[in-house]
């Protein structure tokens, strides 16, 4: 599989792929459109994600975060955050650390 293969959702929301499930590891591939559901996070697990294509802002726990390509970060668990803005085609990589 390549990692850039993809294509934006046609209208709006995301397409997830699980890449690997490992022991208490899972790494997914996400390609967000540029129109997202509202939707607040609260995972139980930590989330280390890379933006591999594209941009975004994030809002985590009451603070914006513009990522842009390459752009890496650590979202501990129990942590409140959401996908605010993205441009169509953003292609994450994240890995879910349980």
């Amino acid at each position: 599989m390549n990692l850039y293969d993809a294509s934006s959702p046609p209208l709006c929301g995301e397409v997830l792929t699980t890449l690997l499930e490992h022991k208490n590891v899972k790494i997914n591939r996400i390609v967000s459109s540029d129109t997202l559901e509202e939707k607040i996070y609260i995972q139980e697990e930590d989330e280390w994600l890379v933006l591999l294509e594209g941009e975004a802002i994030l809002d985590i726990d009451n603070h914006k975060k513009q990522l842009n390509k390459g752009d890496t970060l650590f979202i501990p668990a129990g942590t409140p955050h959401q996908v605010s803005k993205t441009k169509a085609g953003t292609i994450w990589l994240t890995v879910h650390i349980f």
